[in-house]
């Protein structure tokens, strides 16, 4: 890979880095503070709701303006906002400038991944696109899985403003390292009229496209079941492993870190081949589903491991194809207000699973609730696989 394609891709995981060691310590640290699980979780829903409901607006501005330099305003004015809180809280004390922060920076990261989704399918000519998104996977799936750990080896050492500073340093850097891919980059961004509303029109833009193109209707259906799965995995697992299968904190961590091996496995894989997109997009739905069933029914923590990792591990894959398929047919002038608002369809999905967990775990168990929804989602597979071949014969008989 060239130096600078590389540069690209340290940016990426270093800002991925600084925003996972912020996700972590809020809630965390608002715990350790007020001494209430109700609190922390208040504070992680200020932190999440932001990043969710800004990609339509974000995607809307990114077509608008350039996204290398919506990039770089991402960065730094995350770097300042985190330079500004540790001043704030020297001056007038008080936690919710913690809160206050994350939930800043939380739309400035939104800001961020869209102005990156916007960048990559031109930014790498000399690659396939399905490479180029394996490999920002990668870069990305690295930060997340070692902010957490860097988070929690600062907190031992440090204060949590000292560790708020030492992010804004992170964001410092990862703008540096994308100076330099700017620097020695010669791409040409494409630059197309935009209407001046922000608000309204995109969104009447991105679901004409999604009410007019059957391909987006499908990966939205289909990314809807596959967050069904992530989300009830996500809201689970820690209880799963610690509290039904008995093994202990070191035995979760394990368990994570397996997965982002797997994960990081499954994406070079990907990175390096040439499976065909529709493939790819069947396998990696049929695997979450397979992997979700054996959690659902697993006698033991070892079973729940190998549904785990299919989970984890093939969702990439999944993520892979519904990416690039979404490149391939939305319009490039209207790409970023269209993948916000898909973006937002398609996470909708998560708490929708996590609100499921909370209203029925205990009346039928958890388990249960996991084969709930497994079943919810193979019926969406089988639902978009029939339509879709309905639609291919039909085609083919007009032909």
């Amino acid at each position: 890979m060239r130096k600078d394609y590389l540069a690209f891709f340290i940016s990426l995981f270093v800002s991925r880095l600084a925003d996972q060691v912020l996700l972590f310590i809020v809630p965390l640290i608002v715990f350790q503070t007020t001494g209430s699980v109700a609190w922390a979780g208040l504070a992680f829903f200020c932190e999440s709701l932001p990043r969710y409901l800004a990609f339509p607006v974000c995607g809307a501005l990114c077509d608008k303006f350039s996204p290398v330099r919506i990039l770089h305003i991402s960065q730094v004015y995350r770097a300042l906002v985190c330079a500004v809180t540790v001043a704030l809280y020297g001056v007038f004390d008080g936690i919710y400038w913690l809160v206050i922060l994350s939930a800043l920076c939380g739309v400035l990261t939104t800001l961020g991944i869209m102005a990156r989704e916007v960048v990559m399918p031109h930014g790498f000519p000399q690659y396939s696109y399905a490479k180029t998104l394996s490999y920002s996977q990668i870069a990305d799936q690295s930060g997340l899985v070692l902010g957490p750990l860097l988070a929690a080896l600062l907190l031992q050492v440090w204060s949590w403003p000292w560790v708020v500073a030492g992010v804004a340093g992170l964001f410092v850097v990862a703008d540096l390292a994308m100076l330099i891919w700017q620097r020695h980059t010669t791409i040409h961004l494409p630059s197309h009229a935009q209407h001046g509303d922000i608000w309204l029109q995109p969104l009447r833009i991105a679901f004409g496209h999604i009410g007019r193109l059957a391909a987006l209707k499908r990966i939205i259906t289909l990314a809807v079941g596959v967050n069904l799965i992530v989300g009830v995995t996500l809201a689970t697992s820690a209880a799963m492993v610690t509290g039904q299968f008995g093994a202990g904190k070191d035995s979760y961590a394990l368990l994570q870190a397996a997965g982002a091996l797997v994960t990081i496995g499954i994406l070079f894989y990907l990175a390096h081949s040439a499976l065909p997109m529709k493939l790819m997009g069947g396998l990696g739905y049929s695997m979450i589903a397979v992997g979700a069933l054996i959690t659902a029914i697993s006698p033991d923590v070892w079973a729940y491991t190998l549904g785990f990792l299919l989970i984890t591990g093939f969702d990439k894959m999944f993520n892979v194809y519904l990416r690039s398929t979404r490149q391939r047919v939305i319009p490039v002038q209207d790409f970023g207000k269209t993948v916000g608002v898909i973006t937002l369809l398609n996470n909708l999905a998560q708490p929708l699973a996590g609100l499921m967990v909370a209203l029925l775990a205990a009346p039928v168990g958890t388990q249960t609730v996991i084969l709930l929804l497994t079943g919810i989602t193979a019926l969406i597979g089988v639902a978009v696989a029939s339509g879709w071949h309905a639609t291919v014969k039909a085609e083919l008989d007009v032909g």
